[in-house]
């Protein structure tokens, strides 16, 4: 007894809400974890030499010193006050910035705390009378890239080459403890204006930063109209903690995947961003 054939089932179309919907929630759920976990973070300037260079990629933690406005990733919500499960900052933490006068996340280093009073002094960080502890340390080569070019009107006289022929920028570092015992290297290779600071005193709710390339650094010590901090900045504009760099480029690269494994700087991927405490130097 021969079978009907059977009859051709029609196939479903897409559910393009359902697509969309799936899509919503992946990106709601790529948002809340930048937002209140962590978010990647890029280097492009050199104020935070010789820690961070141009083209580091970093990891920001977004929960240590709570949440605020600027928590938000993007940065979507109003400027304003409030914190949830605020915290304060220690001496060296480098944290995530939003200045009074724009939008963007600047990269400085705390290096003093609410009720602390700060001057600088010929280049030393002076908190509550006591000169900040400076250090000589051996000069840093640091190879001349693209994105590190060691450029004559940042660093005159400062680029030479080795006796293997190398192109480096000869670096002359300092290392700097702070009263914690927070201990990283600093750069101050000229006399300029940000080397002389009157003393101030940071208010409650609010720290002081600085960069670690003193001479170049528009932070706490230079007004908001030259694009600095203008003075100490609110506990509500800190949006986060660097933790560890992923990995750094030398601007080698191009948009060719080939040429990302080649422009990898030696011995930068998974370095910590937390100082070392020096015990000696904790109250």
């Amino acid at each position: 007894m021969s079978r009907a054939p059977e009859e051709a089932k029609p196939e479903a179309g897409t559910n393009w809400l359902a697509e969309l919907r799936g899509l919503a929630i992946m990106l709601l759920a790529v948002l809340a974890f930048h937002s209140f976990i962590a978010k990647p973070f890029f280097i492009p300037s050199i104020s935070m030499m010789p820690n961070l260079l141009v083209g580091d990629r970093l990891v920001v933690s977004k929960y240590p010193y709570g949440w605020n406005w600027s928590s938000l990733s993007f940065h979507l919500l109003p400027r304003g006050t409030w914190r949830i499960a605020g915290s304060t900052p220690e001496y060296g933490d480098i944290v995530i910035v939003v200045p009074r006068n724009r939008r963007e996340d600047l990269i400085k280093r705390v290096v003093a705390l609410p009720g602390d009073r700060i001057a600088v002094v010929n280049g030393q960080i002076v908190l509550n009378d006591k000169p900040v502890p400076q250090e000589v340390e051996p000069a840093l080569e640091l190879p001349v890239d693209p994105n590190q070019p060691c450029a004559e009107y940042n660093f005159p006289g400062l680029q030479r080459r080795t006796p293997t022929g190398k192109q480096v920028c000869e670096l002359p570092l300092l290392r700097e403890t702070l009263p914690n015992g927070a201990s990283y290297l600093v750069i101050d290779h000229m006399d300029q204006t940000l080397d002389h600071m009157a003393e101030i005193e940071v208010p409650a709710g609010h720290v002081f930063l600085m960069g670690d390339n003193r001479d170049h650094s528009a932070d706490g010590r230079e007004p908001l109209a030259l694009n600095g901090l203008g003075g100490p900045v609110p506990l509500t504009d800190i949006g986060g903690r660097a933790e560890f760099v992923t990995f750094s480029l030398d601007g080698t690269q191009s948009w060719n995947p080939l040429t990302w494994w080649p422009a990898l700087r030696d011995g930068r991927s998974w370095t910590s961003l937390r100082p070392p405490l020096d015990p000696s130097a904790q109250p």
